[in-house]
């Protein structure tokens, strides 16, 4: 069987683009190991129409209702690979899941989405689900009563120590530079309000350690074969190197890390297709969302956005995907779209 479009995504542009393929009776398929994408983390979204406050578990699972109410089965796995074929077998592509199954399309929509950017310091993967996380919405809970850290200065990281604030006994929110600028003002006016957060400006984190103090990690001393269980229990996060100090000490006790410095666009699969991309990692793209390659959209996080930089929102995404759907409309008619397309 071919398809019309395979949807490789199931974020707000994903699944935005399932919903109106299915109105323009597109026979598609949409992949996504994680529906609702990053959004899902999200503890509260207050600027998404029709909804004054919802959750991103709500959220996601209303778009799932949404994508399945069609008729459309949304397949939960990874995609592992994608190439373009030629003519002799069938004029569009070949998509291969990392289980091996094999699926044709003349047309692709590439709405990864993108991955948490991560500080690269040491003791940032050590410690990963042993203090440090990238969710505040998954794991604030299990930092009830506990002195924890938010690292950016963005919406996400100032959202972040909001919430952690409702669990943990105090919340730094560090930031490496002077102002928030990039946050919205009715979050900074919510921050302001919330005693339990202590900003830390002009600040880098250098270094996150745990029982063994700075710059001695576990396995620079104990082979990791050899450590024991309760070892391993111990070893948690217990503080950071700042640079520069912070109220004259060289470290800052903190018992759980929150890293909210944004996204980084997910390219394997594109990379496979050779779309184009800019020096930021971001696909370039038409004004019709279409890439340089004939029949190969992309809508969402991973989309270059030069017009309004820095604004990637689940409202941008979701009209990315709407578009995105109307232009492989176009080309699947090989005809240009126009105003009579209701």
């Amino acid at each position: 069987m071919v398809y019309d479009l395979i949807i490789l995504g199931a974020g707000p542009a994903g699944m935005t683009a399932s919903i109106y393929a299915s109105r323009y009776k597109i026979n598609h398929l949409i992949f996504g190991d994680r529906v609702g994408g990053q959004f899902v983390d999200a503890h509260i979204i207050g600027n998404y129409p029709g909804f004054t406050s919802i959750d991103g578990m709500t959220l996601a699972t209303n778009f799932r209702r949404h994508v399945e109410s069609y008729g459309v089965k949304i397949r939960e796995e990874k995609v592992g690979r994608l190439s373009r074929l030629g003519e002799a077998l069938v004029e569009g592509f070949e998509v291969i899941t990392e289980t091996g199954e094999k699926f044709l399309a003349k047309s692709l929509l590439l709405a990864m989405g993108a991955r948490h950017r991560a500080l690269n310091v040491p003791g940032e993967e050590h410690y990963l689900g042993r203090g440090v996380s990238y969710c505040s919405a998954c794991d604030a809970p299990l930092f009830r009563n506990k002195v924890v850290a938010v690292i950016g200065g963005g919406n996400s990281a100032i959202t972040a120590a909001i919430h952690l604030s409702d669990y943990a006994s105090k919340v730094y929110l560090i930031h490496r530079r002077d102002v928030f600028d990039k946050a919205d003002p009715v979050w900074l006016e919510t921050l302001d309000k919330k005693e339990k957060i202590v900003k830390i400006m002009n600040t880098q984190v250098k270094e996150i350690f745990g029982q063994a103090g700075p710059n001695q990690l576990p396995e620079n001393q104990i082979h990791k074969e050899s450590r024991t269980k309760s070892q391993e229990l111990r070893d948690n996060v217990r503080g950071l190197v700042l640079s520069p100090l912070w109220e004259g000490q060289p470290t800052l006790p903190v018992e759980g890390v929150f890293i909210e410095i944004g996204l980084l666009p997910a390219l394997s699969l594109a990379n496979q297709l050779g779309v184009s991309c800019e020096d930021t990692g971001y696909i370039k793209t038409a004004g019709d969302l279409s890439t340089n390659v004939p029949g190969v959209f992309a809508a969402g996080d991973l989309v270059r956005q030069s017009d309004v930089p820095q604004f990637r929102q689940i409202i941008t995404s979701s009209a990315q995907g709407a578009i995105s759907v109307f232009s492989t409309y176009a080309f699947l008619r090989k005809k240009s779209p126009g105003p009579d397309w209701g």
